[in-house]
């Protein structure tokens, strides 16, 4: 079976893939409702936190099907069942993704661990039809199991545990499942490598559909008709938008070895913080038009916000093409680049058109600085 897995033509993203992420899009987009309650000029510490839990939580569920699907995905029946299972079950977690989160705390966490065990089943499935030949399969297969049915145990008890204290263990249920495997899971997952065109396909158009939620998220940019201030702003945000997919865009197309082979974990893993911060971006040009969001904190929360989106980024360039390997004076450009928007969104933070202005001339300052790069890297390459 791993010799199929090493030799097979390869995957492409089947329709419901794409499906199954749009669920989790529409639940991210609740999420996001929950950075919308202000209070005293911006969000609560409690209610941010609820927030990255919840998106974490959520993300985590298409990180372990993502690899499942990508690793021994075969477009079979009880795939596609498991698949509509869980389809099913995330709508419920959704209704415990607003404000009111405590209230379906039982649901929530009902329907997250019924995924889990949903998933190991599959991989229960799998196990049965692995040839006994073929132990490093097995230990794969198995870890993944005993690691899902853990995380579900876990999070199967803290119903009572909260609904009894008040004290809720989602925490430590969806940190130890991740911690499991980014330290014991790395051995493992090396000895059954993943399909890395499939796996960065798939990100992409996840990616792609977060973009999406952004887009739509601006549309309230483009009220106030013809005035200059509704132009100027309206104008601004798209081109923020349009920046940050070009640059996204770019890293897929001309910078990531789509041939990589190997574990595509940190990837996976990559993406998801990646996203997290896409999404605080989509909320971050939210607060920019919302006058009872405090200055000082909706532009500092922007500014995290794309700084940190950049950073996670580009650590993705460990799975860049050899070519592409970044310089010394590369991170200095960008390092500077950076500083310079961090200086001078704290000069003008109560200027709004500045601060806006300044946001657009970093996003493409920062595109114009890959893309030189990556032309002088090509060049040099060619030269060889």
């Amino acid at each position: 079976m791993i010799k199929e897995i090493l030799n097979r033509e390869e995957k492409k993203v089947e329709y419901i893939e794409l499906i199954y992420d749009l669920i989790f899009v529409y639940i991210l987009g609740r999420s996001n409702g929950l950075l919308h309650h202000i209070e005293d000029g911006f969000i609560t510490a409690d209610t941010y936190f609820t927030f990255i839990l919840t998106t974490l939580i959520i993300l985590q569920i298409w990180f372990f099907t993502t690899l499942f699907i990508n690793r021994y995905g075969a477009n079979g029946a009880a795939e596609y069942a498991g698949l509509f299972v869980s389809m099913y079950l995330l709508y419920y977690m959704a209704q415990g993704t607003g404000h009111d989160w405590r209230e379906h705390y039982t649901q929530f966490n009902l329907a997250w661990a019924l995924i889990l065990l949903n998933l190991a089943a599959q991989y229960l499935l799998k196990l049965i039809k692995c040839p006994g030949k073929q132990p490093l399969l097995r230990r794969h297969i198995m870890f993944y199991m005993i690691l899902l049915t853990a995380e579900a145990a876990l999070v199967l008890i803290s119903i009572p545990v909260f609904n009894s204290t008040g004290l809720g263990l989602s925490p430590i249920a969806m940190a130890a499942g991740t911690l499991i495997v980014v330290t014991v899971g790395v051995p493992i997952n090396r000895s059954v490598p993943v399909d890395f065109p499939h796996l960065s396909e798939r990100v992409m158009l996840y990616v792609v559909f977060t973009f999406g939620e952004m887009i739509i998220s601006i549309a309230s940019y483009f009220e106030g008709g013809l005035e200059f201030n509704s132009i100027y702003f309206s104008l601004m945000g798209f081109l923020i938008v349009a920046g940050l997919f070009f640059i996204y865009g770019y890293f897929y197309d001309r910078v990531i070895d789509r041939e990589y082979t190997g574990d595509g974990t940190a990837y996976m893993l990559i993406h998801i913080l990646l996203l997290t911060m896409l999404n605080n971006i989509t909320v971050a040009l939210e607060y920019m038009r919302e006058p009872q969001v405090s200055e000082v904190p909706k532009n500092a929360f922007l500014v995290a916000s794309f700084v940190l989106y950049f950073a996670f980024l580009f650590l993705a360039l460990r799975y860049a093409k050899k070519r592409y390997e970044p310089k010394l004076s590369f991170f200095a450009v960008t390092g500077g680049l950076t500083a310079g928007f961090v200086v001078m969104m704290a000069m003008f933070y109560r200027n709004s058109m500045v601060s806006i202005a300044a946001t657009v001339i970093y996003i493409y300052a920062m595109l114009m600085t890959n893309v030189i790069y990556g032309k002088r890297a090509e060049k040099k390459a060619g030269s060889r």
